[in-house]
C-alpha cells in the first residue's frame, strides 16, 4: 500500500479550525488519528512536510497574524521537516511542494487534515493530476457543516463522505488509519 518513496502530508491542522466561527464538524477523533500517522510515520524514519494556510481573507481566522494561524498542539514540523505555507486552497499552487517532491523522487503522498472538502480535496487532485499517487487517510480528515445555496444545511458527515468518494472513485486512494499503520509495521 505504501510506495517505498512517499512522504506524509497533514494540511492545515490549525487552531483557527477550534473557532466557533467554522460550525459544527465531523470526526471528532481526527487529530487523535492524525497524531498517532504522524508518530508512526516518524518512527519510520519517513519524510514530513507539514502544510500551513497563511489567508489573505480580512476576516479569516487562519491571517498569519491570528492565534488561529497556528499549529495545534504536537502538530507542526519537528527537527528537519519542511513546512509548506499556503495561501490557496491547494498546497500544490504558490509554493515549491511539488519541485521538492520531485527532487526527492516522491511517488506518493499522504495526505489529512483540514478540510475534507477544500484544502485536503484540493491538494489530492493537484497532487494526482501532477502524477503523484495520493492516499487520503479518510479517519484523519474533518470538515463543518455547511449552507447550500437554498440555505438548507448539508451536515459535515455528509460533505466528508460525498468529497472521500468522488476522491476515491478518481484521484486518490481514500483509506482509515489502521491501514497506514499496519502498511507502516
Amino acid at each position: 500500500m505504501l510506495a517505498s518513496k512517499s512522504v506524509m502530508i497533514p494540511i492545515d491542522i490549525q487552531q483557527a479550525f477550534d473557532n466557533p466561527r467554522w460550525g459544527r464538524r465531523n470526526n471528532p477523533a481526527m487529530e487523535l488519528k492524525a497524531l498517532a500517522l504522524i508518530a508512526a510515520w516518524r518512527d519510520a524514519g519517513r519524510p514530513v512536510v507539514h502544510v500551513k494556510h497563511n489567508s489573505v481573507e480580512p476576516d479569516s481566522t487562519l491571517r498569519p497574524e491570528r492565534l488561529g494561524n497556528a499549529f495545534k498542539s504536537g502538530f507542526g514540523p519537528q527537527g528537519e521537516e519542511a513546512l509548506i505555507e499556503k495561501t490557496v486552497n491547494t498546497a500544490f499552487i504558490g509554493t515549491s511542494l511539488e519541485d521538492d517532491l520531485r527532487r526527492e523522487e516522491i511517488e506518493q503522498v499522504v495526505i489529512f487534515g483540514f478540510t475534507t472538502d477544500k484544502c485536503v480535496s484540493s491538494t489530492a487532485r493537484a497532487g494526482a493530476n501532477l502524477g503523484f499517487e495520493v492516499v487520503v487517510v479518510a479517519d484523519a480528515c474533518a470538515t463543518f457543516d455547511l449552507q447550500a445555496r437554498d440555505r438548507q444545511t448539508i451536515p459535515a458527515e455528509v460533505i466528508h463522505r460525498v468529497h472521500l468518494t468522488t476522491l476515491h472513485a478518481e484521484f486518490a486512494r481514500v483509506v482509515d488509519s489502521p491501514a497506514v499503520l499496519s502498511a507502516l509495521g
